[in-house]
């Protein structure tokens, strides 16, 4: 698979770190875990969204586009990231959030992301109820901007398009490599998945590598049947737009587990505290409470289940978005 054939803008810093849990794996006594940091991509406190705007921003690019449009949760780690690209480059940036949340606080509405947005330049179009069609709120807002003489391009949801997801097929071969240069077996890949663009590429990545890695996605929205079709279709989408054959990637890639949802989208619970806690406490390594928390709970939960061989080795990837916690205050 060759990435010069797609466009590509540099914002993050790559690789980022592989780096074992020695005190966590003690802790739930193995198996033997490792944190891919992704929260280290640079861009504005960094997250996994930088890897597929990478792609997208200079897709953007190309077609001589002059804004960015994009959407997500009130909290959302990817409409940062995004005005933080479009600041780079040099262009405007406008978002949607949706209130997912129910019941908010006025620091999970104003603080964290919400405060980055704005001060890197950022404007909050709207926030909309949650249910709303965000990508038909998109389109009238690109239209308003086409009938104003300027050139918008949308990036949906999360980046999660085959453009956006060629970020994390380039993250799965990153990894491949940093386990050969450390000699690292990588058994499992375990992350956090939500708009699936993340899960898609590494399925896609390591699939097309003939490498044998499974990806294990813990979703922390949809059930499993929804996440893993909508993972699937990404998936089927993004190998169609590399040229591979559809035999290059199966069905049964595609795993995901709902087991630690909970009540909803962005509502904490009680497993993603103690995951939080003890990754902080153990390894002094901050996720957040909306993705990579209910991931690790779901990793956490996993083990004590005796999903994982005790000398296995698995590898988690920090999606970022630490940044979300300063929402998030009264449950700590």
């Amino acid at each position: 698979m060759q990435f010069a054939a797609f466009p590509r803008v540099r914002l993050g810093h790559f690789p980022t770190p592989l780096e074992p849990m020695p005190r966590l794996s003690a802790h739930l006594g193995g198996p033997n875990l490792f944190i891919k940091r992704d929260d280290c991509t640079g861009l504005a406190t960094g997250g996994n969204k930088t890897r597929k705007l990478e792609f997208l921003v200079a897709e953007a690019l190309a077609q001589g586009a002059d804004t960015l449009i994009t959407q997500g949760a009130v909290q959302s780690n990817h409409a940062r990231q995004t005005v933080a690209a479009a600041a780079y480059v040099g262009m405007q940036a406008k978002i949607l959030l949706e209130q997912r949340v129910p019941h908010a606080t006025d620091e999970y509405e104003w603080s964290g992301n919400v405060l980055l947005d704005q001060l890197l330049g950022g404007e909050i179009v709207a926030k909309l109820p949650a249910g709303t069609d965000m990508a038909a709120e998109m389109e009238k807002l690109a239209q308003a901007l086409r009938d104003d003489g300027k050139k918008p391009y949308i990036i949906p949801g999360g980046g999660s398009n085959p453009v956006g997801a060629l970020g994390y097929v380039a993250c799965a071969h990153e990894l491949l490599q940093q386990a050969y240069e450390t000699g690292l077996r990588m058994d499992h890949v375990v992350h956090a998945t939500g708009s699936t663009g993340t899960q898609a590429g590494l399925v896609v990545g390591f699939r097309g590598s003939n490498s044998g890695v499974p990806v294990y996605g813990v979703s922390v929205r949809a059930p499993k049947d929804k996440q893993e079709e909508n993972v699937w279709k990404l998936v089927r989408a993004t190998a169609d737009y590399m040229g591979l054959p559809a035999s290059a990637v199966e069905r049964a890639d595609v795993v995901a587990n709902s087991d630690y949802v909970g009540d909803g989208y962005g509502i904490p619970t009680e497993s993603m505290i103690e995951a939080l806690r003890l990754t902080a406490q153990l390894e002094g390594i901050l996720l957040d409470p909306v993705y990579s928390g209910k991931g690790m709970a779901g990793l956490i939960g996993l083990i004590r289940a005796g999903h994982f061989k005790k000398d296995e080795n698995v590898v988690f990837i920090h999606t970022g978005g630490s940044v979300g916690l300063y929402g998030y205050r009264e449950i700590f």
